[in-house]
């Protein structure tokens, strides 16, 4: 997964001591200390809350009349759905390195997103097949598994990353992905995830966006 964050303002000077503001876009610190207060205020996690809760009613409302033989399946993506990087994030003052990003998911440490691990567990309880899908790299698959395992969240049908030389888009894997679960015979009821690309291509009954301001994948 890449991680772009708005660039920085620039401010051109003049020879003559003179200074004039570039047309530039707007200095970036401001944004920074409003993402900062969006996730201290509360209201981050409210937001998630509130998309949660509308997933899990569609869950319960769609196993009330599950057909016989339907193999149930709910899709999840895993960063900034399931799993925090906010630590990360804030570490590297919003922003960082493809570098520091690996390293951090290397550790395996991210922090579970509260509202999304309960929608988890409410889709076990009920007895609906969880998929994990991910742009996360393949070399990634054990650092994740053990990630998951830490904050509970390790039974699942399959755990999906993106190979390492993949060249295509998030949007693209995805599909692709959803489109052969669908093959296999899953019924794919709902797709949550935080990205745009997380749900575009369709193969799912239903889709839930939760919010991100952080970054964007393609």
């Amino acid at each position: 997964m890449k991680i772009f964050f708005p660039a920085f303002a620039v401010v051109s000077f003049s020879l003559a001591g003179c200074t004039t503001a570039s047309p530039g876009p707007a200095n970036l610190d401001p944004h920074k200390a409003e993402l900062r207060r969006y996730v201290e205020s509360g209201q981050y996690q409210s937001d998630i809350a509130a998309v949660a809760t509308r997933a899990q009613r569609w869950i319960e409302e769609r196993i009330a009349r599950r057909a016989a033989g339907e193999r149930l399946t709910m899709v999840f993506d895993l960063d900034e759905t399931l799993l925090s990087n906010w630590p990360f994030m804030l570490a590297e003052d919003l922003g960082g390195s493809d570098a520091t990003w690996d390293a951090w998911l290397r550790a395996g440490k991210a922090p579970p997103i509260e509202p999304v691990r309960e929608l988890y567990r409410r889709a076990r309880q009920l007895g609906v097949e969880v998929l994990f899908l991910s742009t996360r790299q393949e070399h990634l698959h054990a650092a994740t598994e053990r990630n998951l395992r830490d904050i509970g969240c390790d039974h699942y049908a399959a755990l999906i990353l993106q190979p390492d030389n993949a060249k295509e888009t998030a949007a693209a894997f995805k599909t692709a992905q959803r489109q052969r679960l669908v093959a296999e015979g899953r019924v794919l009821i709902a797709n949550i995830g935080d990205q745009d690309s997380d749900l575009a291509g369709g193969y799912a009954e239903r889709t839930f966006k939760l919010p991100d301001p952080f970054y964007l994948t393609p």
